[in-house]
């Protein structure tokens, strides 16, 4: 191994703010809905760099592609935790900024985010944010079993099976101790629980076992407070809201009820929008 390849890999955060929701649904007070912020990691070393998680709207890609030209890195990979569209519409946009990047993701995620190109986009994504969103073809390619070098360096996927949706992953960085979470571990934002019917929220639990078990020294969460730090103890805070949300649910409460009980747990999570329209969706009005 070279001396350039043996010096230590670093990571920087950007946190795109939530766009506002069109159509006609409204929060229980009749304020329109936004998206929650979202987070894009920068993994780099002296020349190559590594993007977790491109935005979705074309506004928002702009900014993070200025960011990565600000780095001065040679953006060589970009790599997806889970297909939510939100986490990944913005590829096609940066690869024609920085071609030559190869995008990854695991074999299950790359099926979610067909769906979300197809049906995703038609259902949700256009009626919401209409005209906002770029051609999303699914560049990714399936990534190795082993993971992939950056300077020298391993970088895995670790697959976390249903979280906030089905077939996620985290990338683990196990020379700097950094897990890039996705949306297995959100860090001072409402979580989405919409999908959480049927044991999913049980299965997310043990999302988070499983990356606990990596014993990170810093977790980067898919949705963050961008003035909080990347503390691993984010796994526990999430793990207790959803033991919450669980056992509120378990009491099947009015969503209203629902609402307000978690907000009251939670003042200081930024972001309603998700335990309303999960509650809507999990209990219905």
């Amino acid at each position: 191994m070279s001396a350039a390849a043996s010096l230590p890999l670093s990571y920087d955060v950007f946190v795109s703010d939530g766009p506002r929701r069109a159509g006609d649904q409204r929060m229980p007070n009749g304020d329109p809905i936004s998206w929650s912020p979202l987070s894009t990691t920068l993994i780099f070393g002296e020349e190559d760099a590594l993007l977790v998680d491109p935005p979705f709207t074309l506004a928002q890609t702009e900014k993070v592609a200025a960011w990565v030209e600000r780095s001065g890195k040679r953006l060589a990979y970009i790599y997806v935790t889970h297909g939510h569209g939100d986490h990944w519409f913005g590829t096609s946009e940066l690869v024609k900024r920085f071609p030559g990047a190869t995008v990854y993701a695991t074999e299950g995620t790359i099926e979610v985010m067909h769906q979300q190109a197809g049906e995703g986009r038609e259902q949700l994504w256009d009626r919401i944010f209409p005209g906002q969103i770029p051609e999303t073809p699914v560049l990714a390619q399936p990534i190795p079993a082993e993971g992939f070098l950056l300077e020298g360096q391993v970088v895995r996927a670790v697959e976390t099976g249903h979280t906030d949706t089905d077939k996620t992953s985290v990338l683990h960085v196990p020379s700097i101790g950094l897990v890039v979470a996705g949306d297995v571990a959100y860090n001072g934002v409402h979580q989405y629980i919409l999908e959480g019917g049927e044991g999913g929220l049980h299965e997310w639990l043990k999302a988070i076992d499983r990356v606990a078990e990596l014993q990170p020294r810093a977790v980067v969460a898919g949705h963050k407070n961008k003035d909080l730090p990347d503390d691993p103890a984010i796994l526990g805070e999430t793990r207790r809201y959803l033991q919450d949300a669980i056992r509120l649910l378990d009491e099947k409460p009015t969503a209203q009820d629902f609402f307000d009980r978690m907000i009251e747990l939670y003042p200081d999570r930024l972001n309603q929008g998700p335990v309303w329209y999960g509650a809507l969706g999990l209990l219905g009005r």
